[in-house]
């Protein structure tokens, strides 16, 4: 075959994943007539067939014939003494096909083909990854440790495609050898020095949300819904979570089995402690569960700045700030609030928890306010009436009745 010296460079390009045919076509074609153009100064009058398949091509010159004498142009104009010499047929006016053999250019013009072709297919594969990725921001890929550098890990994946994890997007106590299994995800897509970078994370919230998708098939269906995540990587999460089916518990199926569900998900992460908390719009029920395991006596917002205060025994105070300060951070960022605690020194020993009341007081009633927080007789008390209106669902009747149940124990 004449163009064996091409057949590499047509295998190459048709190994490209992802490159549909015409596109393919388009480009080859493109490549051999700016030879012809070169060559010739025009491609007006050539047909080129790419024999994709076979990983050959064929170029075709189509020229009128004219009278020997006016012959001006031999590009597109053929004598028709020549044109007798192809087929006794011919007449003037006649149009003459004949191919034109690649080979009869000249090495350079065949060495010039082979590098254009090489750069278009560079560039092709480089316009195929950046949109591969651009289109999959968000989502958890999979790839090899392949180099370890100071500040970033160079990441391959499975179709040979070169990702980078920063130092600054792994877990502090990450820890990698060449030929690891990683996984990431895709937090940015870019061109830099015409080449596309693709950025991989495992400190991004993202990331954490796409592990609980695949981990908890409810979250996957839309079943549950995670409002939002606030984290510490390596340290400490807080997930809010909300089921839109009365019947599914959204924490418990966040969680699993004795923490099946949740335990892959701490280990992906390098025992990173996560909290799943079940997402309500009562912002200081919201506030009383962001700070778990912390017991809250009561809360109280400040609306103009955005601050609550939050009161509980002494003894819950370290709980609710957590070791270094962890929860009581992750809890403000969750809530939206600047959470400040403070110690109830004013309780009263001789204050009675509401379940001492279960007699008098429906539970169900006793339930809800034991949700906002208060727990005993004088945390009900210390509250007006507006106050726990606008905080419960209960009735204004109620609430006074069972402020009036109260006040009679301690009088």
């Amino acid at each position: 075959m004449e163009n064996l010296n091409l057949i590499d460079t047509f295998s190459e390009f048709k190994e490209l994943k992802n490159i549909d045919r015409a596109t393919m076509i388009s480009v080859l074609e493109d490549a051999f007539r700016s030879v012809l153009i070169k060559r010739f100064g025009t491609d007006d009058n050539f047909d080129v067939i790419i024999n994709d398949d076979k990983g050959d091509f064929e170029i075709w010159r189509n020229r009128e014939v004219v009278k020997d004498e006016d012959l001006e142009d031999v590009n597109s104009q053929i004598s028709l003494t020549e044109a007798k010499r192809i087929d006794t047929d011919y007449e003037l006016g006649e149009e003459v096909t004949d191919e034109v053999k690649f080979l009869d250019f000249g090495r350079r013009a065949i060495l010039s083909l082979r590098q254009n072709l090489s750069a278009r297919i560079l560039e092709l594969e480089k316009d195929n990854i950046y949109h591969k990725y651009k289109d999959r921001i968000g989502e958890i890929v999979t790839g090899e440790v392949y180099q370890i550098w100071k500040r970033e890990i160079l990441i391959i994946d499975d179709e040979g495609n070169e990702l980078i994890l920063p130092k600054l997007e792994q877990i502090p106590s990450d820890f990698f050898r060449k030929g690891d299994t990683v996984r990431a995800v895709v937090i940015k897509v870019e061109i830099r020095n015409n080449t596309p970078l693709i950025i991989l994370s495992r400190v991004s919230p993202v990331f954490l949300e796409r592990l609980f998708e695949l981990e908890v098939p409810e979250i996957y269906d839309g079943l549950i819904t995670i409002k939002k995540i606030v984290r510490i990587p390596g340290e400490r999460a807080k997930v809010a979570v909300e089921s839109y089916d009365d019947r599914i518990d959204p924490v418990g199926a966040c969680v699993g089995m004795k923490g099946s569900r949740i335990h892959g998900i701490v280990r992906e992460l390098k025992n990173e402690n996560i909290d799943v908390i079940n997402y309500t719009s009562n912002t200081q029920l919201f506030i009383q569960r962001a700070l778990n395991p912390a017991k809250i006596i009561s809360v109280k917002l400040v609306e103009e700045t955005k601050r609550a205060e939050v009161y509980l025994k002494p003894e819950e105070v370290s709980l609710a700030i957590g070791k270094g300060g962890l929860n009581i951070r992750l809890a403000g960022l969750l809530t939206g609030y600047e959470i400040d605690v403070y110690r109830d020194t004013d309780e009263d020993d001789e204050d009675v928890k509401l379940d001492e009341f279960s007699d008098e007081i429906e539970s169900w009633i006793l339930d809800e306010l034991k949700a906002i927080g208060c727990d005993t007789a004088k945390s009900i008390l210390d509250l007006s009436v507006e106050d726990l209106v606008k905080r419960t669902d209960l009735e204004e009747e109620t609430i006074r009745e069972v402020q009036s149940i109260l006040k009679a124990e301690f009088e």
